[in-house]
């Protein structure tokens, strides 16, 4: 297997405040408007539940990827908002949300190009302009599309499903995804999407590893090694410990159906 690409930490401006680390332990919040409550010199990103919420995962990965030090904070997967959220009965994704610097982004995409801004040196899209254009359609394909595999298949970090029954919808979907990553895989030449750099596709399509893992989904050697270096990054692994000390749970999404 590949050694990990590590992105250069971004250095602390002069005289300013240095962000809290992330926090082990998520934080419950307290009121409808849990950011207002914090300094103006923290950057926070707001998160859902760690075992159900797959845009949650990627704006955290995000983060991660970047480099840019943040405080965790975790809305219950209770609240009838976040509950909406994470089954997908919401109009709008509002969650994850990244505040930085005063300056409040959330929708994964823009968080994605939002860090790309900030922390340059990260470098969360590739350089060259041909495949910096593929990452951002692949990573828009993601974002907009494979509305059966989110449905029929949808993120359970606690289980474990073998020999799931997979639909023909959600199929087409898993077909299509995994050609994107052959297609990245055999142009830039591995081991990520986008070759020795992790880049946003890849946090874009995190979540899915985890999908064909909970529900035995079988792969191709090369998609298979995909899915287990994902996987075995630090941060999927340190995701995946909050997501099994999680307390709730939600029951719609915890029956194989």
């Amino acid at each position: 297997m590949a050694t990990l690409a590590k992105a250069p930490a971004k250095k602390a401006a002069a005289k300013k405040p240095t962000a809290q680390a992330v926090a082990p332990a998520a934080v419950k919040a307290s009121s409808p408007s849990p950011l207002k409550a914090l300094p103006d010199t923290t950057t926070t990103l707001t998160i859902t539940s760690k075992n159900y919420s797959s845009w949650s995962l990627r704006g955290w990965l995000l983060t991660r990827f970047a480099g840019l030090p943040f405080v965790e904070h975790a809305l219950p997967p209770d609240d009838p908002s976040t509950r909406a959220e994470i089954l997908l009965l919401s109009s709008s994704i509002l969650v994850p949300c990244l505040e930085h610097q005063g300056i409040r982004v959330w929708d994964t995409l823009a968080i994605a190009e939002y860090l790309n801004e900030v922390c340059p040196e990260a470098h969360l899209l590739p350089a060259d302009a041909k495949a910096r254009a593929h990452c951002r359609a692949i990573s828009g394909e993601m974002h907009s599309g494979f509305s059966a595999l989110r449905s029929s298949l949808p993120m359970n970090l606690r289980n474990h499903f073998p020999k799931f029954k997979i639909w023909s919808r959600a199929q087409a979907d898993i077909d299509r995804i995994t050609a994107i990553w052959r297609d990245c895989l055999t142009t830039y030449g591995g081991p990520y999407l986008f070759g020795a750099q992790r880049t946003v596709a890849d946090a874009m399509y995190a979540p899915v590893c985890t999908r064909f893992a909970t529900y035995d989904v079988q792969l191709d050697p090369v998609c298979q090694a995909y899915c287990a270096l994902m996987l075995g990054q630090p941060e999927m692994k340190e995701w995946l410990k909050g997501a099994k000390a999680e307390p709730a749970d939600i029951d719609e999404l915890d029956v194989e159906f």
